[in-house]
């Protein structure tokens, strides 16, 4: 389980963005996550911690809550938790308001009926308790089979009976009581949803195999999903068996959202977030994307270390590079002259390329970045080196400087690729199946020899072509 735990949350951290992450084990219950340069520390321990375990299930219509109210209630009462406030007064006012709240539901067909139930059920949970139990006094129906409200003020204390297992005990067999996700407001008043569910789902978020957010008029912030082949399949089939039913969309044992299935779903749906921010979907489908753990995790100790423990490390990588560069700066044109002068201009715009390129992927020059951005320095010089020396031999050749040139590039290009090619599968291996520390130099690699490529092949060439018309061939070139 620790494993499995170690392999979602290095997942979820990849694809939240940050950059050298470094995730291990410690003993055998804990592990360490280490996040350098997170902007918002909160939003990162809810993303790792996050179990988003994903299912549906049907909600009953059978009744089974209203079959054992009178069981429940006994329960409650045996374990010490009981109706102790009045409902007369206080409780009346709570429960008015559930009729316009939930007397809607157009895609069931079957709206007017459902209100005047939920009507009479308003009426009913409003009237003074009498001695009747906890359950009975505080439950009412909602404008769905197998919903039921509850005020939000009444959420903790029948949260804490649902939490007893002699209540739990008396449930139907095959059903199960869940809680909405979220409180509902209408106007001063505030209700939770209760669901009666069969426990048996009808899928699993394990067939899921991609998760996007996306904002629709109509819904609000969503996030759509993708199922497998195999899930499509098993999902078509379970919810074209109960059609016009409704079914839970349960994330975490809680209920998102409970839609009437219309026709029979594949391989696409929809979690509605209600009133959920573009960020909470974005986290959801980040963290659906990356599969749910297999144990709950509890963030036993955050610490926030500051900069300067790497600062020394990281300044010496940036003098180290500033120092390859005027090195190479000054072989190639020592040694190159002019030529040498053009492949230096060409190197500044491939630091300018790959710098660019670390941007897109939201990279940072961590002591590793930087060691696979002087390994690409070096890379991106050994192509111009094999230029050169190839121009020098078609010189001595008795040719013409212009087609020294041509034959330079292109003699040189064959072997520029090759070992372009080889660097940037060893990156590509690398990235795949490393990660932290050497991911990030994975990708400054790849990138380095990529921008490398363009800068030798294209850019050194046209800084040669500009010299040739400026000069019209006259003179010789000084390689």
């Amino acid at each position: 389980a620790l494993d499995r735990a170690l392999k979602v949350i290095r997942q979820r951290i990849d694809e939240f963005g940050v950059a050298e992450p470094v995730v291990q084990k410690v003993g055998t219950d804990r592990l360490i996550v280490e996040l350098p340069g997170i902007d918002d520390p909160e939003r990162a321990q809810s993303v790792v911690s996050e179990a988003a375990f994903l299912q549906f299930q049907v909600t009953d219509r059978t009744q089974a809550f209203e079959r054992v109210v009178g069981r429940l209630d006994q329960a409650a009462a045996a374990a010490g938790i009981t109706a102790t406030t009045s409902t007369a007064a206080g409780d009346t006012a709570k429960r008015v308001g559930v009729t316009s709240l939930f007397g809607g539901d157009s895609a069931a067909g079957d709206s007017a009926s459902r209100d005047s139930a939920a009507a009479g059920a308003a009426d009913s949970a409003a009237t003074p308790s009498d001695g009747r139990g906890l359950f009975a006094s505080r439950v009412a129906p909602g404008a769905i089979p197998g919903q039921y409200i509850v005020a939000a003020e009444d959420f903790p204390l029948l949260e804490r009976a649902l939490s007893t297992p002699s209540v739990q005990a008396v449930l139907p067999p095959g059903k199960q009581l869940k809680w909405g996700a979220e409180e509902v407001e209408n106007g001063a008043q505030r209700f939770r949803e209760l669901y009666m569910l069969d426990t048996k789902p009808i899928i699993t978020g394990d067939y899921l195999v991609d998760a996007r957010p996306n904002s629709d008029p109509v819904d609000g912030n969503v996030v759509t999903f993708t199922l497998n082949n195999e899930g499509g399949r098993r999902f078509r089939n379970e919810t074209a068996k109960h059609l016009k039913e409704n079914m839970a969309i349960v994330l975490d044992d809680k209920v998102m959202t409970a839609p009437t299935i219309q026709s029979a779903i594949g391989r696409n749906g929809q979690i509605t977030l209600g009133g959920g921010t573009l960020q909470a979907a974005q986290d959801l489908a980040l963290v659906l994307r990356a599969g749910a753990l297999p144990v709950p995790l509890k963030i036993t100790e955050v610490r926030n270390i500051g900069a300067s423990l790497g600062e020394d490390s990281i300044s010496k990588g940036v003098r180290a590079l500033l120092l390859g560069v005027a090195l190479v700066v000054i072989i190639m044109i020592g040694y190159y002259r002019f030529a040498g002068m053009l492949a230096v201009g060409a190197l500044i715009l491939y630091v300018l390329y790959t710098l660019a390129v670390l941007a897109g992927f939201n990279a940072v020059l961590t002591l590793p970045g930087l060691a696979g951005f002087v390994l690409s320095v070096g890379i991106a010089v050994d192509a111009n080196v094999l230029i050169f020396e190839r121009i020098r031999e078609e010189i001595d050749g008795g040719k013409s400087v212009r087609l020294a040139i041509d034959e330079g590039f292109n003699h040189a290009l064959s072997a520029i690729i090759d070992s372009a090619v080889t660097t940037i599968l060893s990156g590509a291996v690398l990235y795949q199946y490393g990660s932290g520390p050497v991911r990030g130099f994975a990708v400054t690699l790849i990138a380095g020899v990529v921008a490398s490529l363009f800068t030798a092949l294209f850019v050194s060439k046209t800084f040669f072509m500009l010299w040739l018309q400026q000069t019209r061939g006259a003179k010789a070139l000084s390689i």
